[in-house]
């Protein structure tokens, strides 16, 4: 009997070191993921330590191009405003009223070229316009009205019927640049930019949304830590440890379930339904602009993106000493706090999601796609 109590004893210890001694699961996928992204920091750096790739020159050069001709906003590095260009559903840039004006001063007619390079002649099935159920007609404004959809493609076929061809065209023009206002047309814009620049369908996921080109760029990451081949031209590296080059691009998020994660939590979540093998893609909300200059003296880098306030919009970012992405991209908020207007009695509370930073830079950049 006193063996057998030995026995059980001896091997209730046993049970309990090994019990110890196992990893959690957690503590096994912490370490997964810190190899992961310790492989993918040193490609990011040896690819970070070259110049500039013809194709990444291509690229800034086509975004400089294309914000130069389309006349759109500037953004300071204190996330202040200071240039308002034209926007995309205007007719002129200058609002001089005469009766000719060239087609490419027209923002809205920009905007459909981003988006005819997309879809070709499938453009107008794949833009829409929207509405509220009897907003044209209500004169009460606390009326409530359901959301109304419609692709531009049958919007403009029902408007053929029109007789007189002046009108027609009109209603047309019209019709397009609610479309183009109402389609959100970023992803489009960087799309146009970069196949413009040269690159092939088999190399980069042209897209109406960035998220595609963002997990495409992870799961090219993710291809290159076991050396598997991939035409991809872009990885995903850490935003804030890699330094950027002309023709990379630079991302943010604004999923409201992540509202507080980190960069870091935001590249892993990403990482982890990659490797699932499910089609799980819960990153949805994203945008991503064209880093088209480093000016290195002064530790800036000007970005530009399509569909930012309304316009093609260029802005300048903070960068470290070792010119990788400042964290400090909040601006000099003062005068904003010093905000004085009176407001009405009825006034209701601004929406949590209207304030916050005066900087129009300060967004939740979480991941840099650079060309390799």
């Amino acid at each position: 009997m006193r063996l057998f109590a030995c026995a059980m004893m001896t091997a209730s210890v046993l049970f309990s070191v090994s019990v110890l001694a196992a990893p959690p699961a957690f503590a096994q996928a912490d370490r997964t993921a810190a190899a992961f992204w310790k492989s993918v920091q040193s490609s990011c750096d040896a690819s970070a330590s070259k110049p500039a790739s013809e194709l990444g020159r291509r690229i800034a050069r086509t975004a400089i191009e294309e914000f130069t001709q389309f006349g759109g906003h500037q953004i300071d590095s204190n996330g202040r405003l200071f240039r308002f260009g034209l926007t995309e559903g205007q007719q002129e840039k200058d609002f001089a009223g005469g009766p000719q004006a060239n087609l490419g001063d027209l923002g809205w007619w920009r905007v459909m070229k981003y988006w005819r390079a997309l879809y070709g002649k499938d453009t107008l099935d794949m833009i829409e316009a929207l509405g509220y159920r009897d907003a044209s007609t209500a004169m009460d404004e606390g009326q409530s009205g359901g959301l109304l959809r419609v692709d531009a493609g049958p919007l403009l076929r029902a408007l053929e019927a029109t007789s007189d061809p002046v009108a027609r065209e009109v209603l047309r023009e019209a019709a397009l640049r609610a479309a183009v206002i109402d389609t959100p047309w970023s992803a489009a814009f960087v799309s146009y930019v970069i196949r413009q620049a040269g690159a092939t369908a088999d190399a980069f996921h042209f897209s109406n949304a960035h998220r595609a080109y963002i997990y495409d760029a992870f799961a090219t990451s993710a291809a290159e830590a076991t050396n598997a081949a991939s035409k991809q031209i872009y990885r995903a590296c850490p935003v804030t440890t890699t330094r950027p080059r002309v023709g990379d691009l630079i991302c943010h998020q604004r999923e409201p379930a992540l509202a507080t994660a980190s960069d870091t939590e935001v590249r892993e979540r990403i990482r982890t339904e990659l490797a699932g093998n499910s089609d799980t893609r819960s990153v949805r909300r994203t945008h991503c602009d064209v880093i088209a200059h480093i000016d290195a003296r002064a530790h800036k880098m000007y970005i530009i993106s399509g569909n930012v306030y309304h316009a093609v919009s260029a802005r300048k970012l903070n960068l470290r000493r070792n010119l990788t992405l400042s964290a400090r991209q909040h601006g000099n908020c003062s005068d904003a706090a010093r905000w004085s207007l009176p407001q009405p009695a009825t006034a209701t509370a601004v929406p949590s999601s209207h304030t916050g930073s005066c900087s129009l830079n300060d967004r939740k950049w979480f991941v840099l796609l650079q060309l390799r």
